[in-house]
């Protein structure tokens, strides 16, 4: 076999040149596929980041757009806009729309790391307990001004804190039997994500506040419209740029994982050891971007079934298509949510929730024709 492949590596043709070596194995024809993907993918994310900034109740023209960031960056250009576009586009679009691609790439690599972890095509970054922590943290500041003392940042601090809680008692909870099982994980996850959403839902009972109550429904739906240049978008744009370098450094340990314990072990990866290690960073993308964003549904278990279409298994390439389509798709979901119903402001959790409710019934029943 070595031998056939070392004489077909160096055969030439007939006129004497040395033939192209064939890719059996279509390695190199994926990884051209994948790296054209990818670059499509960059290229989509910053032509949306412009465009969207421009779509709102108030249009601005991409041009304009342009203009008004490049004279925030510092490049000289003229001032034909007013300070009211200039508001609207640096304190309040341009904010939205990084917050935007940031927590939509926090929770699609957290879905495709998740995924692996635990070896379930249908787990997400909330099957963690994570959105039901924030939840009630974020109840907890709104009704009853828990946490008044940070002023402005009590909200995303305390449904932050309530995230990485919650992950601490999941791993708490599963790590009582001595090892991070899958299993374990997930019904860790499941018990106390319940758990604290009747922990939310009692504190809006209680609350008297009726405007409270609305907030709180409304933050639990998700909503970008809180960004702001704060340290909360510093903490989600450092959460997804660290999350993608982390889990492209552990790529080969994903891939172990999501063939199974034995091959991992085979391999001489501790299956617990990388979970607890992957827990860790899943929930500190998650807690960052639930913080930044309220709890936005199905972008973590959809994007990675998208991506794996697009570019492949391997984490390698998935981390990274994952981060840019998850970013790409909730830009758009937000651009979407701002317009559809004016001058109201359609929480973005219900649009991403009725594009990927369907896109969930579809791939049951691929897994269920598979497995029959």
């Amino acid at each position: 076999m070595t031998a056939t492949l070392r004489a077909d590596r160096h055969r030439t043709d007939p006129g004497g040149h040395r033939a192209p070596s064939p890719d059996p194995l279509g390695v190199r024809t994926r990884a051209r596929r994948s790296a054209l993907v990818l670059a499509g993918l960059v290229a989509a994310s910053l032509l949306s980041l412009l465009l969207c900034v421009g779509i709102g109740p108030v249009p601005v023209p991409a041009g304009t757009t342009v203009q008004v960031i490049a004279h925030h960056l510092g490049v000289p250009t003229g001032t034909s806009w007013g300070a009211a576009v200039d508001a609207i586009v640096w304190d309040v679009r341009v904010p939205r729309v990084l917050m935007g691609a940031a927590v939509g790439a926090c929770l699609a690599i957290s879905g495709a790391a998740l995924q692996a972890m635990v070896r379930n095509m249908l787990a997400d970054p909330y099957v963690l307990g994570v959105s039901g922590g924030a939840s009630t943290g974020a109840a907890a500041a709104i009704l009853f001004g828990v946490g008044a003392a940070l002023g402005d940042y009590a909200q995303s601090a305390l449904a932050f804190l309530g995230a990485l809680g919650a992950a601490l008692l999941v791993f708490v909870i599963a790590r009582a039997g001595g090892r991070v099982s899958s299993l374990r994980l997930l019904l860790s996850g499941v018990a106390v994500g319940y758990a604290l959403t009747a922990v939310t839902n009692l504190l809006i009972f209680s609350s008297d506040s009726a405007e409270g109550s609305r907030s709180v429904m409304f933050w639990m739906l998700g909503s970008l419209s809180l960004a702001r240049w704060n340290l909360f978008l510093l903490v989600a744009l450092a959460a997804a740029v660290a999350g993608v370098l982390v889990m492209l450094a552990g790529a080969r340990v994903l891939d172990a994982l999501s063939t199974g314990d034995e091959i991992a072990h085979s391999l001489g990866i501790s299956p617990d050891r990388a979970r607890v290690g992957f827990l860790l960073v899943v929930s500190l993308c998650t807690a960052a971007a639930v913080a930044g964003a309220g709890a936005i549904g199905f972008v973590g278990l959809v994007v990675p079934h998208l991506a794996r279409r697009l570019v492949g298994a391997r984490h390698r390439v998935l981390i990274p298509a994952s981060a840019l389509l998850g970013g790409l798709f909730l830009l758009w979901a937000d651009a979407v949510a701002r317009v559809v119903m004016q001058p109201r402001e359609l929480p973005i959790g219900v649009l991403t929730a009725a594009i990927g409710a369907p896109f969930l019934l579809i791939l049951v029943r691929r897994l269920h024709a598979r497995r029959s």
